[in-house]
Parts: structure tokens; sequence; C-alpha cells
């Protein structure tokens, strides 16, 4: 920033809608006209002073229902001290959580801005018109003098410049506090980033610092327009990645006099370039907004008039579907971190000695989509008995543990309803346990991650009921309470953090309604409310994700001198340095826009986070509702990101490191980048493929769709489920997904593509990433497909040009953002995993019992034509057993015995198709007596 002794100038830019007009008053007044409503700028500043370093540092808020820091000041005496200490629980520790923001000593503190320094008020008390500008003059300060004019322009555009003379040493922030005010109850909605959304009011004057401002904006929207100020977005500038260590302003909504108006106050007082000598000089600029539309349309204005948001990425050395390969091949690796014996991915990096996971439909349609039976055995398989016999995600043996809350118990199932759904239907309905579970769920209330008690009985587990039951009891209850939904949550903004399905506000779903469910409702019933609900949810969602900063049209060079960015809470728990070649690559590679931050009691240090799950949903919910704006979103969250799985976040500095393929192929301590939660690897694979089908879905203008399932999963990590139904590719029906691992080879990495089959003819769809059309080669990989010469090749899209099929491959045009879809016929595609675990044959054989003894549980699982298998797990634990014995007997065959001599006492048994299975178990209990369970029978 350009040094220009003795000023201190601030230029403010008041942009209004081209249908209003503006005007300068007599007495500095900067009146807008919108709406058929005027609206008073005023020439009114605050400046703040404190003649020492007054400790700026985030804090712990301690809002109800919500985790999220904010500044705070060292107060300068205790009636000013405001800020209370929160205390905060062993639970809340791991990647994320910054013990010098939660656990730093108590002192006399503040988070009110206007309470951090001594307050000094001006407004201009004199005006003079010249040639050119209308000069504001104010009064002398002993500290500073302060001028203003008004420049003269044709327009809708109005300049106002400040300029204040500093005269004496310290820490200062000019505050601009003209813009209009509201009364609390006089506003539609509101917006402060990043927490303050719908009708959510500050408790008191907080401020956001530029680092975690979403759009550097606060806007307030009184039913006819939303009004703001906006700091320009060249004071948040791309290089250095944003911090609150380089922050130059922050914003604000709340005033002195606890009424909405928004504020922009630069520098931060305590941050950077706060303190200043005499004869120091300080730029700014702020934009100031009136505009005829509500707060996510001005906030869409913004991003895109003055931030330059676009479609602006495209894939950057491979395809997704590259990416997707090798992710996938990463997660057999033993760098994925899978353990066995605990059937979980350890979840190391926040709670040592434990496992997560989020899904069993995450490994199972990987399994069943890619034809890929080592998927299912490694990973699918463990998962889905992890998921019916645990009492929660986080799965710890030690007792001692607290950080998120874990659990040593199996107390299941901890699959949610919608998954039990999932997997009745999967395999044919045959598994009478699934059903049984999820009527039990229904009626009761649990708690699944970290401490949140879900309720059972709502209106999307009706949904989900009605799905796997058909009785139309279940639609009409989920309809009738999805319409009180609708009247409680969606219809009515909301003033207080959490809402009626949620008790406190976390990751950002809990922020907005449940847009993806309730288009799940719409997809299920075509009424258009559900729609509109999930159309207003998603616009919402996107005022978390990042529009900022502004992406320069340059070079920028990473990994300097060979070395990445080291995360400084890795580098705390002894992670060793990772080295990538220092290279200078397009800004927009590097850009967080279209990401989201992972939490509002994280964003301070996750800044944007990679597991963007919400992109396929605002992809279909901007189709659906011809919202570009969201498709772009989408867009931006996901393509063109990485070549494997890329870990969790952005965070200290901008690297190509988590783009690499090698990336995630190190042990666990020789990742020091970000953070790696491993049992986000497969939810993000289901992200990916739920992008490049709804990609197809969209860009075919719904002519190529497959039915789905819904993985709920937990916090963010919803996505659909594919590959178990068939769907229709353009005017072929009954057509199965099915995208074998590196099917395909394509010259250009700028087409991604998806893949089904019917009887003889592979069908293919490619979606082309770029702007510009793309022709290109492409080969069927004849491992998987035999072409013979009678094979033929016919374009299915309406855009779109082939050459004939030769030699398993062909030349094809997609247009710029477009597709082209192709038949290719006369092919022999073996049947393998995926025929198998699909042919579900009627089968009522008994599957399911409960054993008293252990209080323990026996399920049989019906696998399609593919397997049967025998899991017993005892949900009484090492406390009061000290073995476990399970003996069987298979048909006629000879018992057989399996021994447990450590907790968990679980058995897995495959039982084969024809023949029952016979069992009881032995059990040593810790007093030294031995108990046997009557025998069962099981598959008769």
């Amino acid at each position: 920033m350009k040094q220009l002794s003795g000023l201190l100038i601030i230029l403010i830019h008041f942009i209004a809608p081209a249908t209003a007009w503006s005007q300068i008053q007599n007495d500095g007044r900067i009146t807008v006209r919108s709406g058929g409503r005027n609206y008073d700028f005023l020439p009114r500043f605050l400046v703040i002073y404190s003649s020492t370093d007054p400790g700026l540092t985030l804090k712990p808020a301690g809002i109800a229902k919500v985790s999220y820091n904010v500044p705070t000041w060292k107060a300068a005496d205790s009636a000013s001290a405001d800020y209370v200490q929160q205390q905060v629980s062993a639970s809340v520790a791991g990647d994320g959580f910054d013990d010098k923001i939660l656990r730093s000593k108590k002192e006399n503190r503040t988070a009110n801005i206007y309470h951090s320094g001594t307050s000094c008020f001006l407004t201009a008390r004199k005006i003079v018109d010249t040639k050119d500008s209308v000069l504001l003059l104010f009064p002398d300060h002993a500290w500073f003098s302060l001028k203003a004019w008004v420049s003269k322009k044709a327009g809708d555009q109005i300049s106002l410049h400040f300029l204040l003379t500093v005269k004496k040493d310290g820490f200062y922030s000019v505050g601009y506090v003209g813009a209009p005010s509201f009364d609390k109850d006089m506003v539609e909605e509101l917006w402060q980033p990043l927490i303050w959304t719908e009708k959510r009011v500050p408790q008191q004057p907080y401020m956001t610092p530029s680092y975690m401002a979403t759009l550097p904006a606060t806007l307030v929207n009184d039913g006819y327009n939303s009004i703001g100020v906006m700091a320009d977005p060249g004071y948040l500038p791309f290089q250095p990645l944003p911090l609150l260590e380089n922050s130059q302003f922050g914003i604000a909504l709340l005033n002195n006099k606890l009424k909405l108006q928004p504020q922009v106050f630069a520098p931060i007082l305590g941050g950077f370039n706060s303190l200043m000598k005499a004869g120091t000089n300080f730029k700014f600029l702020v934009h100031c907004v009136v505009k005829p539309m509500d707060i996510t349309k001005t906030y869409e204005h913004l991003a895109e008039n003055t931030m330059g948001f676009r479609d602006y990425r495209t894939n950057a050395t491979v395809s997704m579907n590259t990416t997707l390969d090798n992710l996938i091949d990463y997660s057999k690796t033993h760098y994925a971190w899978f353990i066995d014996s605990l059937k979980g991915f350890a979840y190391s990096t926040d709670v040592p000695g434990a496992v997560k996971n989020v899904s069993s439909l995450n490994p199972l349609e990987l399994s069943v989509l890619r034809d890929d039976e080592e998927m299912f055995e490694k990973r699918a398989y463990p998962l889905m008995e992890f998921m019916l016999s645990r009492e929660k995600f986080l799965f710890t043996l030690d007792s001692n543990q607290k950080i998120q809350s874990p659990s040593r118990k199996l107390r299941g199932p901890i699959a949610p309803l919608s998954e039990l759904q999932v997997l009745y239907n999967i395999f044919g309905k045959n598994n009478s346990f699934y059903p049984a579970m999820a009527q039990k769920e229904f009626g009761t209330a649990r708690v699944r991650n970290l401490d949140e008690k879900q309720k059972g009985r709502n209106w999307i587990n009706a949904m989900f009921m009605f799905r796997m039951t058909s009785d139309s009891s279940y639609l009409k209850l989920c309809k009738v309470l999805a319409d009180q939904y609708l009247d409680e949550r969606v219809n009515k903004k909301m003033e207080q953090f959490g809402d009626p399905m949620v008790s406190s506000s976390f990751f950002w779903p809990t922020f907005t309604n449940n847009w993806p469910a309730l288009l799940e409702l719409y997809e299920l019933t075509g009424e258009q409310r559900y729609l509109a609900a999930a159309h207003d949810g998603a616009r919402h969602y996107t005022l978390f994700t990042w529009m900022a900063p502004r992406i320069p049209d340059s070079m920028v060079t990473v990994n300097k001198g060979g070395k990445a960015p080291m995360y400084w809470y890795l580098k705390s728990k002894g992670h060793h340095q990772m080295y990538y070649p220092e290279e200078t690559v397009p800004a927009w590679r590097l850009s967080e826009t279209g990401l989201t931050s992972e939490s509002s009691g994280t964003s301070t240090g996750h800044r944007g986070i990679f597991m963007s799950n919400y992109a396929p949903w605002l992809l279909r919910i901007g189709y659906y509702t011809k919202d570009s704006f969201l498709m772009n979103v989408a867009k931006a969250s996901i393509v063109g990101r990485s070549e494997s799985f890329p870990g969790y976040h952005m965070n200290t500095a901008r690297t190509t490191a988590y783009e690499k393929a090698d990336f995630p192929l190190h042990e666990h301590k020789d990742q020091s980048v970000n953070s790696f939660h491993y049992n986000h690897i497969l939810p993000m694979a289901s992200l990916f493929v739920d992008y490049m089908v709804s990609d197809a879905f969209v860009k075919s203008n719904g002519q190529i769709d497959f039915p789905s399932e819904y993985i709920e999963g937990y916090a963010y990590l919803q996505n659909k489920f594919y590959g178990a139904g068939k769907g229709r590719f353009f005017k072929a029906a009954g057509v199965q997904l099915w995208m074998p691992s590196r099917l395909l080879n394509i010259e250009d990495i700028a087409l991604n593509y998806i893949s089904a089959k019917k009887n003889d003819t592979l069908f293919l769809a490619f979606m082309n990433q770029s702007p510009a059309a793309v022709t290109t080669r492409v080969t069927v990989n004849p491992a998987l497909v035999a072409c013979s010469q009678q094979a033929g090749l016919r374009l299915l899209s309406h855009s779109g040009k082939i050459l004939p099929l030769g030699d398993s491959s062909f030349l094809l045009t997609v247009p710029a953002r477009g597709l082209a879809a192709v038949a290719v016929s006369g092919v022999t595609i073996p049947l393998g995993f995926q025929d198998r675990i699909l042919d579900t044959t009627n089968d009522n054989r008994s599957d399911y019992a409960m054993i008293p003894e252990g209080d323990s549980k026996a399920l049989l699982f019906k696998l399609g034509s593919y397997a049967r298998r025998l899991y017993v797990f005892l949900q009484e634990d090492d406390s009061k057993w000290k073995s476990a014995k399970l003996v069987y007997k298979i048909g006629e065959q000879q018992p057989l015995t399996v021994q447990k001599a450590e907790y968990p006492f679980e058995f897995t048994i495959p039982v084969g198709h024809n023949h029952p299975v016979r069992f009881h178990l032995e059990l040593a209990g810790r007093d030294g007596k031995l108990v046997k369970s009557n025998e069962i029978e099981l598959g008769k």
C-alpha cells in the first residue's frame, strides 16, 4: 500500500441500481431512491484510537446454540469488559479447533467494536461546492483532522473521498457509520458473514474480519430493497491467502445503539496496518449498495459484478474420471488407514485411537457402479456391519477418550433410517431386519454424531419409510409434517440458531432449511412447493460459499523453494515437511471461490474444504429452477481441483500440492499440508459420481436420467446413490449405469464421462468442462469391452459429432460446455460382480434373531446371488464378558467354532446360498461363570 505523508485517505464509492437515482443534499447526505423509497447515506464516521496495543484476538462468542469465534480487544476498564470467557469442554478439540482461541488466559476483554478504544464520531458540518466535487468539512480534532468531498460525475455512481491527517502516534481504526439504520423489527432479512443470516441478529456489535467474509459486505433488506456497504475487493487481495494477520478491514451490522446498520472498519484496531505514526497514510474504498432485490439475489449480483464470479473452472490437469480412478485406488491402499479389526477409517487427526465412518452406502455404491468386488469385500461389507452394530459414527476402544464424544458400545444401528431403507431396497427387500430396525428408529431419538440428538419421527424419515414400505400413510404423514416444516422453517425467517429439526448450528446445513431432503421430496412427489423451498435453502447456502478474494487474471508462484506450505496444527503434532516443486500456475487453479469453510466453529482455521457435497444438489436445483448462479457455484466447488484425494482443506498458503496424484500416498505423519480425515475418502468418490451423473442429466436436458437413492451420512456429507436401478439414456430404457475403472482413454482432459450398458450396447456421455468445443480421440479399454468388427457407433445427442469406430477408438467433437452422447453396439461386456450383487430374486427365509445372552443380535445378510453371511454381535461389552464363542453348523456339515477373547465380540460367517445355519453362543463372564444360549436357526 502506497504511503502518503500526513494523510489517512478513505474513498467511499456508492453503488445504486441502474433504475435508481441519487443526489447530494445540502447537508452532505447522499440520497438514493430505489423501489419508490429514499435511503440516506450520511457523511458520518467513527475514528477509534488506542495509545497502546489493544491486543486483538479471536475468542469464542458464547452465542447460544452456535459455535463461533469473534474478534475481541483488551478492555480499557472493567466497565467496558463485556466479554465473558467461555468454558470449553474437553470434547471440543481436534483439527480446526485452536487452543489459542478456545483456551487462552482470562482477562478483561470486549467483543464490542465501540468499546475497543476511544471513539470519536464525526459528521460533516460545512458544505463547499466546487467545479468537480462537493467538499465536506469536519471539525478539527487534536489527534487528526478530517476532510471529505463528493465527486461530480455522470451516471448513478457517487464517489465520496475522505482524508484524515494523523497527528498522534497510536492504533487507529476508521469506521464508516453513515449507512441507513433500521430497528430489528423493521427488517425482512439481514446478513453479516459468516453466521448472521435470515433474521438472526448479532447480540452486540461483533466484527467479521475480512478473511472470514465470503463477500466483504453486510446487508439489510427492508422488504423493498437490500441496503448495505461493501469494502472494495482491492483490500482483500488474492495473495497471500487471507488470514486474520493480513486482514485489512472488518465489517459489522449492529451499531452502538443496537440498530441494524451496515458498517465497514479499516483497518481493524490492533490488526494489520492499524499502528500509525504521525504522517502515516492509509487509503480505503467502500461500496454502498441499494438493490431492489432480496439478500441472496444481491449477493449474486455483487459476486458477479463486483467480484467477477463466473463459470471460471475447467479440468486443470486431468479429467474428473481420472481423479475418481486415482482416488478409489488410493482408498484401497494402507495409506487410506482403514483398520480392518475395527471396521473403520482411522480418525487420528482428531481423536487418537478412534475410527469413524460416514455411511456404508458410499463404498456399496462404488462397488456396484464400478463393478468392483474388492471394494465390496474390503470396504462396503465391513461398513454395513459397522453401521448396524455401533452406537455412534465415532468408535474407539479407549473408554477414557473424550474428544468429540466417541462411543465404544455396540448399541446400533448407527445407520440413519434412510440408510436402512436404501439397503433394504438395493438387496431386493429380502432382509427383514432392515424394516424392523427402521420401525424402531422411527419411534425413538438417537445421538449418532458428536452430541446431536436426532428425533426419529420427522418428515424426512416418514419419506424414507414410504420408500421402504410403499405404505401411503407414511407419504401422507411426510407431507403433513413437511408442510408444517415449511410453515415453521421456510416461510418465516429464523431469528435464533437451531430450528425445528436441529437443536444447534455448527455445520452449514444446520443454518439453512434441509434443502437436499426437500429436493428428494420434490422428485418423489413433483409438488412445486417443495422445489421452491429447496431453491430458497440452496440460495441461502451460497451465502457460505467464498466469493472473495477476487481471482486475478495472472500467474501465481507456489511451493517456493520446493517446500509445500506446512499447516500449523499438524506441525504442532510432529508431522513432517512435504516437498513439491516450485511452479507458476494460473490463479484460478488455486482459488477457494465456490468452496465453503468447514463450519461456524472451525471457520477461523479451515478456509476452504474440498468436501463440496452440496455441488450436485445445487446443480440439479439450478437446472430445475433455471438458476445459473447455483449451477456456476456447483461447478466452481468441484471441477479441476485435484488428481486424487486432496485432503481436507486450504488453510495457511496457496499451493498445488493437493492437486497431485501422489499427494495422499504418504504415511499419516508425513502429511503436513492439510488434514486427512480418512472417512471422507469414499464420500468424496460418491460426490464425484453424483456430480458427473447430475452433469449428464443437466447437459442432456433430462434425457439421460438414472434413478437414485439417498446417502444421508451426517454433517454435510449427503449425496445421491447411483447404480442400483436402471434408467434412461435418450430413447433407450432399462439401461444400467456401469462405470468400471479406466474404461476409456480420452486424449483431451476437458471431457468427463459417464458410461452405461444394456445387453450388447455400451452407452457413453461426454461432458465438456471447457468454454471451447473439443475434438478428441476416445479409446474403449479392450480388456473391459470387446469391440468386434461388426460393432457400430451412433450419435444419440442433438449436438456433437463422431467419426466411425475403428480398433476400439473414435474421434468425437463435444460443444463448448456441452454434451455429446454415443452408443457403441455389437460389443461384448462380460458379466461381473455388479450383475451378481443386483440379482435379487425373492428370498423370504429367516434372517434376524435377538439372543438374550450378551444382549446379542444375529443377522443373515442376503446379498443377491453373490453371497449370504451370518453376522452375530454382543451389545454387552468386556466389562461383563471375558470372551465369546460362536458355535455354528451349516446344513449337515460338522459344527465349527470361532472364539473372540477381545472386545468387540462379533462374528462373521459365510454360509452359502443353499442351507440354513444353526448356531449358539458360549460366553465366559468376568464373574467366572459360563453362559450358553439356546440354538438359533436362520436361513430356513
